[in-house]
């Protein structure tokens, strides 16, 4: 889950590299490095903290002229955060230099026998033991770097991003892929290398986003040379025009990118639709269902996978396509269906569901259940990521870039593009009436207008965040649709706060919660009008019964919640299945107004990072 950055051209490296770790800072930041080679020698910096330490110590200690040079921000698995276990890391030699994303799994046995071969260790990591690795195999073999890399990443196990470098031959980086993501963009005689494209989209809109076991070596004034990392076969580069942009990946004036995410959901939704809802004709038109309409017409059931936000979209997916297109349905985390032997068959249709299309669980869910025969549609953000080439076919949510670690516009554009293909599939198999269809198609296309109205909550939100700031314990309770929403916003506040949060369907209260509510436990009830109203308003009067405060996220107008609670949230009135794209918003308000006035890291929680690319 590190960020990683390089530069190698005609342009001063260190300015282009330090603003890249600070646009991949959400991927990691307990620590810090540069690595820059200015002709004569490597110049290296490292620090724990945050790329700010790191810069303010790079005045200091190095020069910062060379126009070569990698960086990484880290997100600590092997070693505690510290300057020593920071990267980028030299060989033993000092002549080799890496940074790595990643985790080398068989990283001890390799270290004993480098040990033995009188190679010396000063950090904890796995990092360490690889450039020592690499640089044995070179010395030892008398072969080029790129060779070298190839071997050793032969030897190791795990996974891994990494670009690595020799200062006797300061005219290439060597870089690899396996598990991590990376990319190369490709300017007028220069080359960037990233985790992902934001570090230079200022400077080039095309890149090329090696794939699993490909390594590359990147040489000035010559084209990027790609090879498979097994058997050394050559491989034609696809360079890839991007689709961001610079003002997408600043944060436009907001105090942080989550505030920022938040008040884009209306654009967002609508982009994720665009081109796909077409309400005047009552069709909806994507290519990835459209090809593949036979895999999801006779499929037995649907398995969605997912980890953290995405799961909780993929529960109100459940509910979708249950609902309207009767189809099974069953959510696994990732994490758990990935290490079980789970019953997958040829008529099954795995849904994978990441924001950042990296998500290492849920990739190797992935690549489970294609071994098993089944088709795997995926639903992520990120153009060209590693679940979009490794699934059979897929829809992008089309957010644009989201920054802030804590999820909000993935969630609702996640549940908008699940909604549109349930649609679809209910529309295909008779179990969705014709006006009935046309009616969600017609509230669907509404949904950014009431996201936008319900945005307006904020300072009647502002002023709840206020009074129970302090608060050590929330509960969240919701029933049908609206119960992955209490899931949802009781996360959000555990991410950015750290206050311990759960949510529950509101009718388990009764099997054990209940016992912890008391006149100091802040409870969300989201209680709309639409599904099963009267039976959460019967769970309100048991909490208000034992002295529990009620928060209640209510539609507009209501009067019988109103009565009951001790704060309410209005949002617009939609129906049932689309209500958690607006009950999600002031719950997405509530954990950041409490976490600003705690004085949290709102972009950058504490042990969080952004694409879990690693176990």
């Amino acid at each position: 889950m590190c960020g990683i950055v390089g530069y190698i051209g005609h342009r001063e490296a260190y300015p282009i590299i330090l603003k890249g770790l600070k646009r991949l800072e959400y991927r990691g930041y307990d620590s810090a490095g540069i690595a820059l080679f200015d002709g004569n020698d490597i110049k290296l910096c490292k620090t724990k903290g945050k790329v700010d330490d790191l810069e303010k110590k790079i005045t200091k200690e190095i020069s910062t002229t060379g126009s070569l040079g990698i960086g990484h921000t880290r997100w600590a698995t092997h070693g505690v955060p510290n300057d020593v276990n920071s990267h980028p890391h030299y060989s033993n030699s000092g002549n080799l230099v890496i940074i790595h994303n990643g985790i080398i799994e068989n990283y001890e046995p390799l270290k004993k026998e480098l040990l033995k071969r009188g190679y010396k260790f000063t950090s904890d990591t796995d990092t360490e033991v690889l450039v020592n690795l690499i640089e044995d195999i070179k010395d030892n073999e008398n072969i080029k770097l790129g060779k070298a890399v190839q071997i050793a990443l032969n030897q190791v196990v795990g996974a891994y991003a990494i670009a690595v470098f020799d200062k006797n031959k300061p005219n290439e980086i060597v870089v690899a892929r396996l598990g991590s993501p990376l990319a190369i963009g490709i300017g007028d005689d220069e080359f960037f290398i990233a985790s992902d494209a934001s570090p230079f989209i200022e400077y080039t809109n095309n890149a090329i986003y090696l794939e699993d076991e490909e390594m590359a070596i990147v040489r000035r004034h010559k084209e990027v040379n790609i090879r498979k990392i097994k058997d050394d076969s050559l491989v034609n580069p696809y360079v890839q025009e991007l689709q961001i942009n610079l003002e997408q990946i600043e944060k436009g004036g907001y105090d942080h990118f989550m505030l920022k995410e938040i008040y884009e959901q209306p654009h967002a939704i609508k982009d994720t639709y665009r081109g796909r809802l077409l309400t005047d004709k009552a069709i909806i038109k994507m290519a990835g269902i459209e090809d593949n309409m036979k895999k999801f017409l006779n499929a037995n059931r649907i398995v969605v996978v997912a980890c953290g936000t995405s799961w909780h979209a993929g529960l109100v997916s459940e509910y979708i396509f249950e609902d309207l297109a009767r189809i099974p349905v069953e959510v696994e985390y990732a994490s758990e269906f990935r290490y079980r032997n789970p019953v997958i068959t040829e008529n099954d249709v795995v849904i994978a569901i990441s924001q950042s299309g990296e998500t290492a669980d849920t990739l190797a869910a992935i690549k489970l259940a294609k071994s098993k025969g089944a088709f795997v549609f995926g639903v992520c953000n990120v153009v060209g990521s590693s679940i979009a080439r490794e699934t059979d076919a897929g829809a992008y949510t089309h957010a644009g870039p989201e920054i802030g670690v804590a999820s909000t516009k993935a969630f609702t554009t996640q549940i908008t593009v699940l909604t549109l293909i349930a649609l679809r599939l209910a529309r295909a198999k008779g179990t969705i009436s014709s006006s009935d269809y046309r009616h969600h198609l017609l509230e669907l296309e509404m949904i950014p207008d009431k996201v936008a109205k319900a945005l307006k909550s904020d300072e009647k939100v502002k002023e709840i965040a206020n009074i129970y700031k302090d608060a050590k314990n929330f509960l969240y309770l919701g029933r049908g649709y609206n119960f992955p929403v209490a899931l949802e916003g009781a996360l959000k506040l555990k991410e950015i706060s750290y206050i311990h949060a759960e949510g529950y369907p509101a009718a388990e209260m009764k099997h054990g919660p209940i016992a912890l509510i008391d006149e100091n436990m802040p409870i969300v009830v989201i209680a709309t009008k639409k599904g099963h109203y009267d039976k959460i308003v019967s769970n309100i009067q048991e909490i208000k019964s034992r002295k529990g405060i009620i928060i209640g996220i209510v539609t507009k107008g209501d009067t019988m919640v109103k009565a009951l609670a001790d704060h309410v949230i209005e949002v617009p009135e939609t129906m049932e299945s689309l209500s958690p794209l607006v009950t999600t918003i002031p719950l997405q308000l509530l954990s950041y107004h409490i976490a600003v006035m705690l004085n949290k890291n709102v972009d950058q929680p504490r042990n969080l990072a952004k694409s879990v690319t690693v176990e």
